[in-house]
């Protein structure tokens, strides 16, 4: 097993798909692929890279910690009782353990992530 991973952007094998759960769509029709890459730590640490098309959907944290680049597309994020923010391909941010908010895909998003859950 290495310790170094490449992140693939535009990944050759087949994603999983999805769609949000009743209690997390607010409107649209959006729709999920995502390509795992890597586990480690028995699962806790997982990297890969995630697509979304456009919808509005509750985004709940809960313990998790999740790192985020944007690769492509246009998101919206707006923290409960908070201004929203507006990120884009080149962006990066950290979603904490404890986040509420909204997530508006404005623009078909593709991003990488590394969510470590405890």
């Amino acid at each position: 097993m290495s310790l170094l991973k490449t992140i693939e952007t535009n990944p050759s094998f087949a994603p999983r798909e999805d769609k949000p759960t009743a209690e997390r769509l607010i409107s649209g029709n959006p729709e999920f692929k995502t390509w795992a890459q890597d586990a480690s730590h028995g699962e806790l640490v997982r990297t890969g890279v995630w697509e979304a098309t456009p919808g509005l959907t509750h985004s709940i944290k809960g313990e998790t910690f999740e790192f985020c680049h944007i690769i492509s597309g246009v998101v919206e994020i707006t923290p409960k009782d908070g201004e929203p923010v507006i990120y884009k391909a080149g962006d990066s941010f950290v979603m904490k353990p404890g986040f509420v908010g909204v997530w508006k895909t404005i623009e078909t998003v593709r991003k990488i992530y590394i969510v470590v859950t405890p």
